[in-house]
Formats: C-alpha cells, sequence, structure tokens
C-alpha cells in the first residue's frame, strides 16, 4: 500500500512538472493586461505619450489572457499519455480548471477596469460596443496564436507577415467561422464571469462598508469598483 501511495504521488508531480512551466508562462502573459488596465484605467490621470503606448502594449496582450481557454488540448494530450483515472481527475483536471479560470479572469478583470474608465470619462454608453468590438480582436489574436503560432511581439516583429496572414485568413470561410465560434465562445463565458466577478465585488464592498448593494443602475457597477 505504502508503496503503490509513493508511486501515484511520483506520477502526479510528473504530470505537474510537465506542465509547470508553459502554464506559469501563459499565466504571466495573461496577466500582463491586467496589470497595464490598473495603471492605464485606474490610476493614471492623464492620456500621455507613455499613457498611448501603454494602451497598445494592452490590446496587444490582452488575447493572451481569453487565449488559455484552447489550452484544454494540453488536456487531451495528457489524457492520451495514459495516467490513470485518479490522476486525471484529483490532479489534471483540477490543475486546468484553475489554470483556465486564472486566465480567463484576467480577461474579466482587464475589460471591467476599461469600463471604469469608459464611465470616468462619461463614456458608459460605448461599454458594450467596446467590450464587443475587444471580444472581436481577442478571438483574431486566439487565431492567429493558436493556428498560426504568432505572438503578442509580432507586432513589432513581425508586422508584415502578421498582417499578410490576417488578410489571408479573413479572406477564407473556414478561419472565419472558426474566429466566430471563438468570439461567441469568449463573449459568452465573460458575460458569465463578469456577473460572478462584479455580485463578489459588490458583495465584498458591502461587508466593509454602509453602502446599499444596488445604490446605482447596473450599467454604472463597474465604476463603482
Amino acid at each position: 500500500m505504502k508503496a503503490q501511495l509513493l508511486t501515484w504521488i511520483s506520477v502526479a508531480l510528473s504530470a505537474l512538472a510537465i506542465n509547470r512551466r508553459w502554464m506559469t508562462w501563459n499565466l504571466f502573459l495573461a496577466f500582463i493586461p491586467v496589470a497595464l488596465s490598473i495603471w492605464l484605467f485606474r490610476l493614471s490621470r492623464q492620456r500621455s505619450i507613455l499613457w498611448w503606448l501603454g494602451l497598445l502594449v494592452f490590446f496587444a496582450f490582452l488575447p493572451n489572457a481569453p487565449y488559455v481557454l484552447t489550452d484544454i488540448l494540453h488536456l487531451v494530450y495528457d489524457i492520451r499519455e495514459g495516467y490513470s483515472i485518479w490522476i486525471i481527475t484529483l490532479v489534471l483536471v483540477p490543475l486546468y480548471l484553475f489554470f483556465i479560470l486564472g486566465g480567463f479572469q484576467a480577461y474579466v478583470m482587464s475589460l471591467i477596469n476599461l469600463g471604469y474608465y469608459l464611465h470616468k470619462q462619461g463614456k458608459s454608453h460605448y461599454i458594450l460596443a467596446v467590450e464587443l468590438i475587444t471580444h472581436a480582436l481577442s478571438a483574431i489574436g486566439i487565431y492567429l496564436g493558436r493556428f498560426q503560432r504568432f505572438n503578442s511581439w509580432d507586432l513589432i516583429t513581425q508586422p508584415d507577415a502578421l498582417a499578410d496572414s490576417i488578410i489571408d485568413d479573413l479572406a477564407s470561410k473556414g478561419p472565419v467561422l472558426i474566429i466566430a465560434i471563438t468570439f461567441v465562445i469568449v463573449a459568452a463565458l465573460y458575460w458569465l464571469m463578469k456577473q460572478l466577478s462584479l455580485g463578489f465585488l459588490l458583495r465584498m464592498r458591502q461587508k466593509f462598508s454602509d453602502r446599499p448593494l444596488y445604490d446605482q443602475r447596473s450599467e454604472d457597477t463597474s465604476a463603482r469598483l
């Protein structure tokens, strides 16, 4: 029994080690736009040249956050490696769930901060349109990253190749269909997780203050957080 337990632990640690490096890197990329969104949309007081450059970097790296949804493919590959049902159920599935939720939550918080900024600028009526456009751009970015293997920094290092790929892909039915499906998935999951996130944050705000939970219209919610 002891030997079997040690073997199980060894296999579990091996499964974790195989995924640790690329998961850590992808989560790092996913949280870059969160950090930028805090600076751009919460802390900055003026729109300088540096601010605009930061905004470009923000949108360049933003697709890395929802990109983690496609990393579920690695779980399929891991399952095919022949791990036992216990390793898959108790180690791999929770690991991937934590990883995917963490990465996508970074996307949600980034856009919540963007919505807060738009509201602060008196442009709350643009929030939904900006979110939808961002979902569309992220869907294109996810496709380019997963299928064409481009990275965010290729906007600087390979702008011509990236532009040519976008033009060719958008002229083909297959890539457009994939991008459209990705857009729907990202938009639906974003809406769901945004509601959960705002609900949680409002609960925390109410817990530590005497303000009513719903003291403004729902479209102003992100501006109060």
